[in-house]
C-alpha cells in the first residue's frame, strides 16, 4: 500500500465562485473547509499589479482556467497573498500554507525576510514560499524595479534570506541591497527559515541551480519531462543532496468542454497515479474549475479526499 497522496487547495482565481468579486473571506472558509476534510495545504500567488501584457495573448476562453503569463484580464483581483494566508493560519491547525509565486525582486529582501519569518512564527511553521521572478514587465516597471536584473536580485534574496534566518547582526555585500551590522529579530520558525519550493515552466539553469541550493520542494509548470527529473536528480547528488529528500509537487489537468462549463473530477484526478509513480507525492487543485458554487466547496473538498484515498489501497 502506498502512502494517500497530500491534496493542495489552490485559493488563487477562484472568483467564479464569488460572482467575480474578491470575497477574502469566502477564502479563508474555504481553506477551514479544505483542513476540516483531510487536504493537506491550501495555495495562494500573488501579483501586485497588472498592465496591458496580462492580455498580450489573449484573456483565457473558460474564466475558470489557470493564469498563465499574457492570458489573463488585466482587472483581475489578487490580494495579498502574506496576508491573506495570516487570515487563514489564524482558523486553521495543521494546514501548510504555500505563499506561491512571492514575487520576491519587487521588495527589499529584508522586508520580505520580515513578512516570510512572521508568518511562519505565527503559522508555527507551516510556510512554504516559492519565491519566483515573473514575467511581467509592465508590473516592474509601475514598481521601478528593472525587470532585466530580476533573477539577480532574486538570487541575493536567496542570500539575505538565509543570513537574516541566521545568527545576527548580519552584513550583505552588492550593488543591490547593501547593509552592515543589523540585527533581525525574531528570525522565523525554523533556524534555516521556511520551506522553499521552486518550479515553472522549464527546469533551466537559474531554477535547477536555485533548487539544489536552497529548494525543499519541486513545483513545475506542468509535467516535467524525464530527462529534468533526470538532471535534477543528478545535480543534487552532485552536491551531496538526495533528490528524494525534495517534495515532489504535481498537479490536476482540467479539460474543459467548453468555454462555460466546469471540468470533470474523475477525468481530472485519474492521472495522479501515474504522477505517484513518477515520485511525486503532493498534487494541487482548483476548486472552481470542477464546481460553480461558493457554497460547496466543502462538499468538493471531502469528495476530492474519498476518490484519491482510493489510489492507496
Amino acid at each position: 500500500m502506498s502512502a494517500a497522496p497530500r491534496m493542495l487547495l489552490v485559493l488563487s482565481e477562484n472568483w467564479t465562485l464569488t460572482g467575480g468579486r474578491a470575497d477574502l473571506p469566502a477564502a479563508v472558509r474555504w481553506a477551514r473547509e479544505a483542513e476540516d476534510a483531510g487536504f493537506d495545504a491550501v495555495m495562494v500567488s500573488e501579483h501586485i499589479v497588472l498592465g496591458p501584457d496580462a492580455a498580450a495573448g489573449g484573456i483565457m476562453g473558460n474564466p475558470r482556467d489557470y493564469a498563465l503569463p499574457g492570458n489573463q484580464d488585466p482587472y483581475t483581483p489578487w490580494p495579498n497573498s502574506l496576508l491573506l494566508l495570516s487570515a487563514i493560519a489564524s482558523v486553521t491547525e495543521r494546514l501548510r500554507l504555500a505563499a506561491a509565486a512571492v514575487l520576491a525582486p519587487l521588495r527589499h529582501p529584508l522586508l520580505m525576510a520580515r513578512e516570510l519569518g512572521t508568518l511562519d512564527l505565527i503559522s508555527e511553521g507551516r510556510l512554504l514560499v516559492q519565491p519566483t521572478v515573473s514575467w511581467s514587465r509592465d508590473e516592474y516597471d509601475a514598481l521601478g524595479v528593472p525587470f532585466g536584473r530580476r533573477g539577480r536580485l532574486l538570487d541575493e534574496h536567496l542570500e539575505v534570506w538565509a543570513k537574516a534566518w541566521g545568527p545576527s547582526p548580519i552584513s550583505h555585500e552588492s550593488e543591490h541591497y547593501p547593509f552592515r551590522d543589523v540585527c533581525f529579530e525574531p528570525k522565523a520558525h525554523r533556524p534555516d527559515g521556511p520551506r522553499l519550493w521552486f518550479g515553472g515552466q522549464r527546469l533551466h539553469g537559474p531554477v535547477l541551480r536555485r533548487l539544489v541550493q536552497y529548494g525543499h520542494g519541486f513545483h513545475p509548470l506542468g509535467r516535467p519531462a524525464p530527462q529534468d527529473l533526470a538532471a535534477l536528480k543528478e545535480a543534487m547528488t552532485a552536491t551531496g543532496r538526495d533528490a528524494a529528500d525534495l517534495e515532489m509537487i504535481g498537479g490536476t489537468q482540467a479539460v474543459f468542454p467548453d468555454d462555460r462549463s466546469p471540468a470533470d473530477l474523475g477525468a481530472a484526478l485519474a492521472s495522479i497515479p501515474e504522477q505517484m509513480e513518477a515520485g511525486f507525492t503532493t498534487f494541487c487543485i482548483k476548486p472552481n474549475q470542477f464546481i460553480d458554487d461558493g457554497a460547496g466547496v466543502a462538499a468538493f473538498c471531502r469528495e476530492v479526499i474519498r476518490r484519491v484515498e482510493a489510489f492507496s489501497r
